[in-house]
């Protein structure tokens, strides 16, 4: 945890919050941290800064703070992602969130299994939480949207459109040659990542008829938190150099 996020729930006071739980153990048997000691701050959605520790009891800790810096500047990527098994799931939304995306989109196809939806991992406070991991880690404040539409056919229709109108549509998909983009000028990118195994042949067929360029990473068939990651690692890292 390098960033100690503060919600409205967590406020006692004008620049005082409470904060116990998780939080209050991390900063405690982590950071080693008691009264008097300075932490990284940001309310949640809002600006950063710094906090002072001024009481700690058995239950919980109060911190004194102001913000007056922004967090950083958002990945311009929306990530479309075939739900995956609850621990993967999970592992996107923290890592993909601590590397700026601010839109997840949840989609079925062939190979999701409909069980995924039932999920307790996809329960508002379950991704919150996930989220929250992410801004953590990566000392930032702005909570992603979470969509889930679980009829691929249904988002097509209705949902993709505006997606498709909001940026540069890339479909990621296993191949022998990498020709995955390295770097980029800004733009919005909207990355589509299939399930574990890919998207069947007539899936593929319908994003690229929707729109889609294909993209690779190499022949092998990467778990989905992994190829995710590799993914935005390669797509926001500085644009390669040219040849010769």
């Amino acid at each position: 945890m390098n960033l100690l996020l503060v919600d409205d729930a967590d406020l006692i006071g004008e620049g005082v919050a409470r904060i116990g739980g998780r939080r209050l153990e991390h900063v405690r048997k982590v950071l080693g941290a008691g009264v008097g000691e300075r932490l990284r701050v940001g309310r949640v959605d809002g600006l950063v800064g710094e906090g002072t520790i001024v009481a700690v009891d058995g239950e919980a800790m109060e911190v004194r703070f102001e913000v007056d810096a922004p967090p950083p500047a958002p990945l311009p990527v929306t990530l479309v992602f075939a739900l995956p098994r609850p621990p993967s799931l999970r592992k996107v939304l923290q890592q993909a969130t601590a590397l700026g995306v601010k839109r997840f989109v949840a989609i079925g196809s062939a190979r999701v299994e409909r069980s995924f939806w039932g999920s307790s991992a996809l329960r508002p406070a379950a991704l919150r939480e996930e989220m929250i991991l992410g801004l953590e880690q990566a000392r930032d404040t702005a909570l992603p949207s979470f969509e889930s539409w679980p009829r691929l056919g249904e988002f097509m229709r209705e949902r993709w459109p505006a997606l498709r109108a909001a940026g540069r549509p890339l479909l990621a998909d296993a191949g022998d040659e990498v020709t995955c983009p390295c770097g980029h000028d800004g733009s919005e990118l909207v990355l589509v990542v299939g399930p574990e195994g890919g998207f069947i042949d007539r899936e593929i067929a319908g994003w690229l008829d929707a729109g889609c360029e294909l993209v690779r990473l190499g022949p092998r068939t990467l778990r989905v938190e992994t190829a995710v990651v590799a993914l935005l690692g390669r797509m926001i890292g500085p644009t390669a150099p040219a040849a010769g």
